[in-house]
């Protein structure tokens, strides 16, 4: 089966449903997170690796339950003031929880205790909520994945997937033994274990029918099962009641078209994969006679979007590539996963709130929830929602108007965010996120993302310009935002080119205009990498006219934390460019920094020093450098994300204070004064947690004054940019 998909149609819709709304319009906006580390018990260690997984609520919608591989149990959360959710624990079960789901006051968790891949074993354990105590434990003789309960609560089915060992035969099928599926009775929310069925799901799929591997099911109110074999590219419908097979078919092929399939550090929307696998992971019905899947691909697959069937396996609607455009135009596409399955839709929530029925579908690469309105037809994408780092599952709980999501991911080992799940709420209001989206061209949508500075436009207010920094090392880019649209858009790209052809070994961290239609760049070097520390003067097609070199008494002692940003002070032969160098460098007394000068006319270097606040934890560096009026603003921020983040500030120093001194003798110390107070800024602008990178910062031509945050590429990040005005209550 295969089907083919253009974009263009829902990414108008996309454009549009971000747009100002009515008044009286009902949008999704995050009012909560909630690490999970905080549910640790007290004999784990603070950093000990724990994660969300798959997540149910308590029918009174005041618990959220969520499953714990890493830490091998599942938590609590406490939800009753959903805008402040309360640790409530975990309970350990010996074994690896893979999901939850719940029945009345007890939660069912399936949990893997599997010896080896060719040893699968597993068990359903039953638990009581409001003591989180285990009332029943069902053995399921096989590694279980997903656990779903009937809408009349007297079954559940569990998905027995058995799953492939990815190092033999390169992953490929079969692999004994083979999966299954599993049905149990329950009795006021308590799984019976000796009505446990086994149901064969062998002999049904084209692809190694003989090693079904079921991933994940979904019951429907007359009692059906929805089951989806993914490594087979199969989907099965049983009836519950009876445990026989009703139908089955392939999931198919998408002929995927304008789809960036290289990691080569470009965004390119312009290639294609035919007859790709769907390979779904999860499933939901949509009432009794269709489906839904998230197409996230597996060892041969992963269409990048997500399908409606009907029971027999006829095609009702295919997503195509536009999931992805949507996602690329909000900056949040995974460019390093590219060549493998791009945004990977995994997990799926579907719920009715007032006369509305949504299709929440869940990019576990781009960390975004698309809330899809259900009509019958074509569904309508009406957000885009910020999730946290690698979205796995999701609940939502219409009674009280709100959607939790669980983000797995943890870097708590590197530094990084920890899981979190997010709490969204239903109400009349204006959408917070996204903040910047870029225009479609050709086609398709202008990719961009890790945002590195900011300058504005010297004729027209609101006007700005945004570089990106080597994330995109192949496709170095100059791109014009329109900040008086809401959400702000960029309007257009400007490649940087070196003789026609993209500029290579940059690392664009500021940007500042020329004066003559072009742009200073300040490129932050890597010798490692063989990445130059330079500054470079770029013309209105973006070809690159002068390089200019660091002089080699700047450079001793470099590290790759170098220029942060670049602005000019002063007018003709006077233009002086200054530059912020992120961290101490060689001699560098520790927390004092350089600002460094070049006069372009006199071919003259010279610096004064900085000195940094003190960081409570991690380091503290400049990330910006911005001339207006009679001051240079400067942004320093500590590398904290989260609770620990405390200094995201904006400084200004004194024009009259920038006396540069010959590099290499000893250096003036400049005076500086607190501006503004990023902190609260980042806390409030989409209650999520506070994103470390604050790296833009500009005024327009009006005197008003603009901040983003760099995501990084997406990689190990949530993929959040903000864009926002700033309120400098007067400062001139």
């Amino acid at each position: 089966m295969t089907f083919r998909f253009t974009s263009a149609g829902l990414m108008a819709v996309l454009l549009t449903s971000v747009a100002l709304p009515a008044a009286a319009d009902q949008v999704f906006n995050r009012i909560a997170s909630f690490p999970v580390a905080l549910n640790l018990p007290k004999d784990k260690d603070a950093k000990t690796v724990s994660s969300a997984e798959i997540i149910a609520a308590s029918e009174d919608g005041n618990t959220l339950i969520y499953s714990d591989s890493p830490l091998g149990g599942i938590g609590f959360i406490d939800i009753t003031d959903a805008k402040a959710p309360k640790a409530g624990g975990a309970l350990l079960l010996e074994g690896e929880p893979t999901s939850v789901a719940v029945a009345g006051t007890k939660v069912l968790a399936g949990v893997n205790t599997s010896e080896s891949f060719t040893k699968p074993s597993g068990k359903l354990v039953t638990v009581d909520i409001a003591s989180k105590k285990i009332e029943a434990s069902c053995d399921l003789g096989g590694q279980p994945d997903s656990v779903a309960i009937s809408p009349d609560k007297t079954f559940a089915a569990i998905a027995i997937e058995n799953e492939r060992d990815e190092d033999v035969n390169d992953g490929a099928l079969p692999q004994m033994p083979a999966g299954y599926l599993v049905t149990v009775a329950l009795k006021d929310g308590v799984a019976d274990c000796a009505t446990v069925k086994h149901i064969d799901m062998t002999g049904l799929a084209d692809i190694a029918p003989e090693d079904p591997e079921p991933e994940f099911v979904s019951i429907n109110a007359n009692g059906d099962i929805a089951v989806t074999l993914q490594e087979n590219n199969h989907i099965v419908i049983v009836d519950g009641k009876a445990g026989t097979v009703k139908s089955h078919f392939s999931a198919g092929t998408v002929d995927l078209e304008g789809i960036d399939t290289k990691s080569d550090g470009a965004l390119k929307f312009t290639d294609k994969q035919e007859a790709r696998k769907r390979e779904p992971d999860a499933i939901k019905w949509l009432g009794t006679d269709r489906v839904v899947i998230a197409n996230e691909g597996d060892w041969e697959g992963g269409a990048r979007g997500f399908t409606i069937f009907d029971t027999a396996g006829k095609v009702l609607y295919e997503a195509g590539a536009s999931l992805e455009h949507a996602v690329a135009s909000i900056g949040h596409y995974p460019e390093k996963r590219s060549r493998a399955k791009g945004v990977e839709p995994e997990g799926l929530e579907v719920a009715t709130f007032g006369d509305d029925r949504f299709i929440f579908v869940l990019s576990e690469r781009s960390s975004v929830v698309g809330v899809y309105k259900d009509t019958g037809a074509e569904p309508e994408l009406t957000q885009l929602l910020p999730s946290g780092i690698s979205p796995e599952g999701a609940v939502a709980i219409p009674g009280r108007n709100l959607l939790a999501t669980a983000n797995e991911a943890d870097l708590v080992e590197d530094g990084g965010a920890r899981s979190h799940v997010m709490l969204f709420e239903r109400a009349e209001g204006e959408a917070a996120y996204p903040q910047l989206v870029s225009a479609t061209v050709d086609g398709a949508p202008i990719g961009w993302g890790a945002l590195s500075g900011l300058v504005a436009d010297a004729e027209k207010d609101g006007i700005l310009y945004a570089v990106s920094d080597s994330v995109y090392g192949m496709q170095p880019s100059i791109y014009t935002i329109d900040a008086t649209q809401k959400p702000a858009v960029i309007t257009s790209v400007l490649r940087v080119k070196r003789d026609g052809q993209p500029a290579q070994k940059l690392d664009i961290e500021g940007i500042t205009l020329d004066g003559k239609g072009g742009f200073w760049l300040a490129s932050e070097g890597n010798s490692e990498k063989l990445l130059p520390h330079a500054l470079y003067n770029v013309n209105a097609k973006g070809e690159i006219k002068a390089e200019i070199a660091l002089p080699k008494e700047l450079l001793e002692g470099e590290t790759r934390y170098g220029f942060e940003g670049v602005t000019v002070v002063g007018e003709g032969d006077d233009a002086t460019l200054w530059m912020a160098v992120q961290r101490e460098w060689g001699k560098d007394e520790k927390g004092f920094v350089k600002l460094v000068s070049y006069n372009p006319k006199a071919k003259e270097w010279g610096a004064v020093r900085y000195q940094l606040d003190k960081p409570e934890a991690g380091w503290v560096g400049l990330s910006e450098i911005s001339a207006h009026g009679d001051h240079v603003y400067i942004v320093e921020r500590d590398n904290q994300i989260g609770d620990t983040a405390a200094i995201k500030k904006l400084y200004r120093v004194a024009k009259a204070d920038l006396k540069p001194a010959k590099i290499g003798g000893e250096l003036p110390l400049v005076t500086k004064e607190l501006a503004h107070d990023f902190l609260p800024d980042l806390k409030a602008q989409t209650n999520g947690y506070t994103v470390d990178k604050l790296e833009g910062f500009a005024f327009d031509k009006s005197g008003k004054a603009y901040a983003v945050t760099d995501n990084d590429g997406v990689d190990d990040s949530s993929g959040e940019t903000l864009f926002f005005a700033v309120d400098l209550k007067g400062t001139n």
